[in-house]
């Protein structure tokens, strides 16, 4: 079953729902946990070695916009790139959560589009920054709960710029699957009901490409995952 998170949390009017429109999937107090390098093949087109804890860092929810819904270049870089990821939404709150019984925790799935802007990130080894800019990323187009939607090590991600596949991955290839993150992430914070999870993206970034790849005003970004939808969004200036 599709549906939205704050429907599958019981709420009998989605808190996502505005008219005929869907928005990001994301309760209020949401927080939005994301991974970096966490694909082994994305690390390698990184020239950095693969890590031996995950990599965090956090997203504002204004950060990120929902489906159809407009990214925004921002005037302040060239360098917007796409990051297609698996989001996993938690369903049951928890510290020091065991990696074996981790899923108990998962409520289901959704789409991330981690929208980086590549020189704003490396202006010092913290990239918030380059992570944060009003509305540069999307999350959604809706929740799928993780039994509908079958293991995530079996799903496929892909990104799609303007009709060209940019990323096409397997989940299989993450370096710290979803209970390792589950674990990591709760030993130094509870997890709440309506947190996010973005699990990091495979390779095929723009920034990694020779010559580097850019989105630019006007382009159309779609990340499609297997068993959990697509989620499309348009670029624009601002």
């Amino acid at each position: 079953m599709s549906a939205t998170l704050a429907g599958l949390l019981a709420d009998p009017q989605p808190a996502n729902l505005r008219g005929d429109r869907t928005l990001a999937p994301l309760e209020a107090s949401a927080r939005i946990i994301c991974i970096g390098l966490n694909y082994r093949a994305h690390a390698e087109e990184s020239g950095i070695a693969v890590p031996s804890h995950p990599v965090v860092f956090f997203r504002t929810r204004e950060s990120l916009v929902g489906p159809e819904e407009a990214m925004v270049l921002p005037a302040e870089s060239e360098r917007f790139d796409w990051e297609g990821e698996l989001g996993v939404v938690i369903g049951k709150a928890g510290r020091r959560i065991a990696a074996d019984n981790a899923m108990e925790h998962v409520l289901g799935y959704c789409c991330v589009n981690d929208g980086s802007l590549r020189d704003w990130q490396k202006h010092t080894s913290q990239f918030s920054p380059g992570k944060n800019f009003d509305r540069s990323g999307s999350i959604g187009p809706w929740v799928v709960e993780a039994h509908d939607a079958g293991d995530a090590a079996a799903m496929r991600l892909r990104t799609v710029l303007n009709g060209e596949t940019v990323q096409d991955s397997g989940v299989d290839d993450l370096i710290f699957p979803v209970p390792a993150l589950i674990a990591y992430v709760s030993g130094f914070m509870e997890l709440k009901t309506g947190d996010v999870i973005a699990t990091g993206t495979p390779s095929g970034v723009g920034g990694a490409r020779k010559p580097p790849r850019f989105m630019t005003e006007g382009d159309d970004i779609s990340v499609e995952i297997s068993g959990v939808g697509t989620l499309s969004n348009r670029i624009v200036r601002g």
